[in-house]
């Protein structure tokens, strides 16, 4: 079922989860672990994360480095397969530019489907540490837009190659395609109004729903939906919640997402005695915005669960 359909049949706010894909040497357990409490709300879809390769040295036996290329979390389509085997619900893959070229994701998009999977959320990713700029693949995606024309052309049956054609009866394709979204714009845009036309861009090439970054402030949110309508994006979009579980977030939130935290919050955790008094902000302050956004209207928000379930499961707990 596609993430457009579970939103538009619903009559409740309904609640999605983000989860990573465990780090090499682990194995499925931890996915279990993570997902089984949070069954209990019946979310109607899982999104997993993509994580492409990372450049590591490794000291070899003459005492030189060597360079290689490792990804330290791999398994996203094993893990949705997983999902959609042990709970029987949809699983959105992520989708993204980096270390793919177009006949590698053209590949990737037909394992999905031999998978059944029809939900993809579409990414450019980040620049590799090293990178001052994204740097696509030789023959890959720079930008979001162009990965979105090229899953929305196989759904209307067009292959790189001209002598693959699609079925008589129509396509086989039928990918539901989500692309994320950010109240606060997109750090490398020069202003919200550009950050808005390459949004709609997005849409306007297939983009069936967004999704946005994370944000504390429902303002933001709020805002960022009527300048989207505003400018003719007619989707839905489904805001991002994440709850802040220590200190060190006050600042590594800001500098890797590029997001404001309101000073209210910052101040009350700055005050805190310990962590746990910390991680029972965070979730009250979840509670209150989610709360808010269901009053608001919203028909589904998404939770990033960075791999920790219980102060999700204490959210959803508070407002379901």
């Amino acid at each position: 079922m596609k993430v457009t359909d579970h939103i538009n049949y619903t009559k409740k706010t309904l609640f999605s989860f983000e989860i990573l894909p465990p780090l090499r040497g682990h194995d499925i357990k931890d996915i279990f672990y993570t997902l089984d409490p949070l069954m209990e709300f019946n979310p109607p879809f899982i999104d997993v994360t993509y994580h492409r390769a990372e450049c590591v040295y490794i000291e070899t036996d003459n005492g030189l480095l060597q360079r290689k290329s490792i990804s330290k979390r791999p398994g996203t389509v094993g893990i949705c397969s997983a999902i959609m085997n042990r709970y029987g619900i949809d699983a959105v893959p992520h989708l993204i530019c980096g270390g793919f070229n177009k006949q590698m994701t053209e590949n990737a998009l037909i394992d999905l489907n031999f998978l059944g999977i029809d939900n993809v959320l579409v990414l450019r990713g980040d620049p590799l540490k090293y990178e001052n700029v994204f740097l696509p693949k030789n023959n890959g995606h720079k930008y979001a837009s162009n990965l979105v024309k090229q899953v929305q052309n196989l759904n209307s049956g067009i292959y790189l190659y001209k002598h693959c054609k699609k079925e008589k009866s129509g396509s086989v394709f039928d990918f539901c395609i989500g692309v994320a979204g950010y109240p606060e714009k997109h750090f490398e845009a020069p202003n919200m109004e550009s950050d808005l036309f390459f949004l709609k861009k997005k849409v306007d090439y297939g983009a069936s729903y967004i999704v946005t970054q994370m944000f504390f402030d429902n303002k933001k949110f709020f805002t960022f939906v009527k300048k989207c309508r505003e400018v003719g994006i007619t989707v839905p979009i489904i805001p991002g919640i994440k709850p802040i579980s220590s200190k060190n977030q006050l600042n590594l939130l800001p500098s890797k997402f590029y997001i404001n935290i309101p000073n209210e919050l910052v101040k009350e955790i700055e005050k805190a005695k310990n962590k746990t008094t910390v991680v029972q902000i965070g979730v009250d302050w979840a509670i209150q915005q989610s709360k808010e956004l269901k009053n608001y209207g919203v028909k589904l928000i998404h939770y990033y669960t960075m791999d920790k379930p219980e102060n999700i499961y204490q959210i959803i707990k508070a407002i379901y």
